[in-house]
């Protein structure tokens, strides 16, 4: 089999799909198939590397008029061509007469361009845009969601039939696990005891304890109600409150962390007290199963995808914007015993197994062979 893999355009920074491409293309090639992974080059882009004002301008030239030709060459010569996120479903016009699959991460984008949430409303471009992924998206032959949550939403908006729209759930993009050392330091400190603050020092970890947040600047990650809910602790627990670290773009008056690779995510999650991750909105939420590998507690919004992703191994807010309530589920989970802590931290590492990149790869190759007719 020849199979082209479509990926994201640098310049717009779409990392998580960017890292999803790059292991599609690993996990396939470790299975034996013939794999190539393109996507829009920087051309005019180089003029300005940004995804807004100018920058995007020149990005649109770029994808939509630079890259079809470049994919129609390549994809006449592919068996199968899978666009692997479906904000560049616009290129189903230029393979629509090839077996393809296009992959659905969530909806979010096009839901606001149809005033399905107040709290985003994008300007003009960005609505034809989402349109045009619609429309793109209604004329593709095969879609498959990472989530149920993505599932119902392409369902209810494209008109498909259930039968070409299928739910393959991501897997792992690195292979998270607990920084032992970081661990065990963590719980001394938790218990009181005596602990190696040079280890925190050598991973680049927080001394003090620390509630993590995980996530980019997106209206839907909620880092305001993460903020609030903080704030609503801090007045309960005063100088007890453990600090807070977002990782993503800062955050006014708090701690933030930028351009963390994956080693140092999984040494800050392992000595974190827990992750708070009260999303309005996701399409999976990969941080979920991230922290619940490396042995930390996960409170995260009580809806899908959030309940489909961290199962009963993660504790749920019914109402992310009920700051009282999410410091009430905060508080309670701080003062776990260790014999529920212990509970929580292996159920998190059973449920994380889940989501195998191994059992991604099997799950694309039995699609690909339903697409091809074999």
């Amino acid at each position: 089999m020849k199979l082209l893999l479509v990926s994201n355009y640098v310049n717009d920074r779409q990392e998580s799909m960017l890292r999803f491409a790059a292991a599609l293309a690993e996990g396939f090639r470790v299975a034996g198939v013939e794999v190539n992974l393109i996507r829009p080059e920087p051309f005019f882009g180089r003029l300005k590397s940004s995804a807004a004002g100018l920058g995007k301008w020149l990005g649109y030239i770029d994808k939509f008029l630079l890259f079809p030709s470049r994919l129609r060459r390549l994809a006449a010569t592919a068996d199968l061509v899978h666009i692997c996120d479906h904000s560049n479903a616009t290129y189903v016009g230029q393979v629509h007469l090839r077996p393809h699959l296009v992959t659905c991460n969530d909806m979010l984008a096009v839901r606001s361009a149809l005033d399905e949430f107040p709290q985003n409303r994008p300007g003009w471009t960005g609505r034809i845009l989402q349109r045009w992924i619609l429309g793109s998206l209604r004329k593709a032959r095969r879609l498959t969601c990472i989530s149920e949550a993505t599932r119902r939403d392409v369902l209810r908006l494209t008109g498909h039939s259930p039968k070409i729209v299928t739910t393959t759930y991501m897997g792992q993009n690195y292979p998270y696990a607990p920084v032992n050392e970081v661990v065990e330091a963590a719980a001394r400190r938790r218990r009181g005891e005596e602990f190696d603050q040079e280890v925190f020092q050598r991973f680049g970890v927080p001394e003090e304890p620390y509630i993590l947040h995980v996530g980019g600047g997106q209206w839907y990650k909620n880092r305001q109600g993460v903020a609030a809910i903080y704030n609503a602790l801090r007045v309960r627990l005063g100088s007890r409150t453990p600090h807070l670290l977002f990782v993503g773009p800062p955050v006014s008056g708090f701690d933030a962390r930028s351009d963390v690779d994956n080693s140092q995510l999984a040494a800050l999650y392992s000595g974190a007290e827990l992750l708070l991750f009260p999303s309005l909105e996701e399409g999976f939420g990969w941080p979920i199963i991230e922290a619940q590998a490396c042995g930390c507690r996960v409170l995260t919004t009580g809806k899908d995808p959030m309940k489909e992703v961290g199962g009963e191994a993660a504790f749920y807010l019914s109402d992310p914007s009920d700051t009282e309530a999410g410091a009430d589920a905060v508080e309670k989970l701080l003062v776990q015993d260790e014999a529920a802590y212990g509970a929580t931290v292996r159920a998190g590492r059973e449920n994380a197994a889940r989501f195998s990149t191994e059992r991604m790869i099997r799950e694309y190759l039995a699609i690909y062979r339903e697409v091809l007719g074999g």
